[in-house]
């Protein structure tokens, strides 16, 4: 007589709740199944995304992996300064790009084939000035706008090198709230006037993408990455991070539950669509109902050290060549050296536990 009755018979442990879940101790908990990519040694990683994929960039550069960092600090300049003004914090000096339509318009503009109308924000003297696209990156701002545009062009050819040089693009999906330029649809990270610039509802308007936008964007970032670099790989993931304020008429955790969800179905969409894109469950390994909110600092949102850690770990077990793990972590015990510029840099975004957020900004706003 067959056993097998019917089809979740006989099925693996891990797509059952009871087994994959519900017994499972919290440190233990491993929702990756079948992760199609091993990156090894020498292939080179490059990150961007939301304040959660500066945790991503830290922890990589301590697991013996390259990782890509195309936008260097200048020589001189100390660790601590470096990561002051966001060099190695991404792989290019980018600032969060919080939507997927930030990324296509990132890609548009490093090739010129998208420039704004909104080209600098200055404050109301004219005395600093800030670049609308990345305004958190220069602390204080530019002391020109001349400065700014030099440092844009550099900023920009730093990312046409990354997209043409990298194997691996750590994306890190954050947020489908957006503002943009009513002159040309200019997406920026943040609403013009929290940071820097001054909102005008004549000028800038809000839009909350929905999953159809959020795909095709992304669908289109796909296929110009494809044709700059066809090796590339992608790996999504989607921020756990809660957003700081909505510009909907809604509770924060409304939308919040609905921009996450729409980001995630959109990662699952694109893993099916493309054989370069994968997606790996860090949303899942924070936010599950096993982790009991641990890994969420006093604030509810900012995710703590042990989190991203977890993360980590898994995604070491899962998208490391096993013969790239070993050497992650070794220390060099031949010779002694001075350590370069990119891994002072790096040394000192390890210090940092909160990363740099934008989007914090809005913190700012609150009553009381």
């Amino acid at each position: 007589m067959n056993d097998q009755t019917h089809f979740y018979a006989g099925r693996p442990a891990y797509t059952f709740w009871r087994t994959a879940v519900g017994t499972v101790k919290p440190a233990t908990f491993d929702p990756v199944t079948h992760f199609p990519f091993k990156i090894g040694q020498q292939d080179k990683v490059a990150t961007a995304g939301s304040c959660f994929a500066q945790h991503i960039a830290q922890h990589l550069a301590t697991m013996g992996l390259t990782y890509l960092v195309t936008e260097q600090a200048h020589p001189i300049g100390t660790p601590e300064m470096a990561s002051e003004y966001s060099y190695g914090t991404f792989s290019a000096r980018t600032g969060n790009v919080y939507t997927a339509r930030q990324l296509v318009q990132l890609f548009d503009r490093a090739y010129g084939c998208f420039t704004p109308a909104e080209t600098a924000w200055s404050d109301p003297d004219k005395q600093r000035w800030y670049d609308p696209f990345r305004p958190a990156i220069e602390p204080g701002g530019f002391w020109s706008e001349a400065e700014l545009h030099h440092d844009r062009a550099r900023h920009l050819a730093a990312v046409r090198q990354m997209f043409e040089s990298l194997d691996y693009f750590v994306f890190t999906m954050g947020l489908t709230e957006c503002w943009l330029s009513k002159a040309d649809g200019a997406a920026f990270p943040v609403c013009p006037g929290t940071i820097a610039g001054t909102y005008d509802s004549d000028q800038h308007y809000f839009q909350n993408f929905s999953l159809q936008d959020t795909v095709d964007d992304m669908n289109g970032f796909v296929q110009r990455l494809s044709e700059v670099n066809p090796r590339a790989k992608i790996i999504l993931t989607v921020s756990p991070v809660s957003l700081a304020a909505t510009a909907e008429d809604r509770h924060v955790a409304t939308s919040t539950t609905a921009s996450k969800a729409i980001l995630r179905v959109a990662c699952d969409q694109l893993e099916r669509a493309h054989d370069q894109v994968a997606y790996f469950p860090a949303y899942e390994i924070i936010t599950a109902n096993i982790t009991r909110g641990r890994y969420y600092a006093k604030d509810l949102r900012s995710v703590t050290d042990a989190g991203v850690k977890h993360v980590m770990r898994l995604f070491r077990r899962h998208a490391l060549d096993p013969e790239a793990i070993p050497l992650a972590g070794k220390r060099r015990t031949t010779k002694r050296r001075q350590p370069s510029t990119q891994e002072q840099t790096y040394a000192a975004a390890q210090a940092i536990i909160e990363a740099t957020c934008e989007e914090q900004a809005l913190d700012r706003a609150a009553p009381g």
